[in-house]
């Protein structure tokens, strides 16, 4: 067990029964191991953290999401944390390396355990999801290898399109820090 994460994975609160199983299924596997960090890809060990930073825009509170080429999915930016890499400074690096900028990423405010698809389908990401605020107009650039598109989107747009074409999850983030903005 890594007392850290199981510290961290606990002070997460969850938004629904969803995120509450998610935490316990988390509690329990970090209970059992301390092989939680990807060491080869796409899937060794099948079961690894991934920190993903949703880029929220302060003004507006506008997400930026990428298209992911191998998920095929829109997703927030992020990737696997690191041997010796707190999930927080991973959640920083990615956002560097993918987009080009800086956010602050603090303390995850979102859990979920994910059966992957895509290219590299089958294993399982346990992904902490942070928030970093990031300005529409902040100039990225975008990964063009690892993402086909990255955009914007507004609120309105995100509940009027298609939930399949997103991270399963994304909906519910997208509630709890509604939420937890009032």
């Amino acid at each position: 067990m890594i007392p850290a994460l199981h510290d961290l994975v606990s002070a997460l609160r969850p938004y629904d029964e969803l995120e509450a199983a998610h935490r316990a299924d988390t509690l329990a596997w970090l209970a059992g191991t301390d092989d939680v960090r990807r060491r080869v890809k796409p899937a060794t060990p099948p079961r690894h953290l991934v920190s993903y930073v949703v880029p929220v825009d302060p003004g507006t509170g506008d997400v930026l999401l990428v298209d992911h080429r191998n998920a095929r999915l829109w997703l927030p930016p992020g990737g696997h944390v690191e041997p010796g890499e707190d999930p927080a400074a991973t959640a920083r690096r990615e956002l560097l390396e993918e987009l080009g900028v800086t956010g602050a990423a603090s303390e995850p405010v979102f859990l979920t355990v994910t059966r992957t698809v895509g290219v590299d389908a089958g294993h399982t990401d346990v992904s902490l999801w942070y928030v970093a605020t990031v300005g529409r107009d902040e100039p990225l650039r975008a990964d063009e290898g690892e993402f086909a598109a990255v955009r914007w989107w507004t609120r309105a747009e995100l509940a009027a399109a298609d939930p399949a074409r997103f991270d399963p999850h994304l909906g519910r983030f997208l509630a709890k820090t509604a939420t937890a903005a009032r």
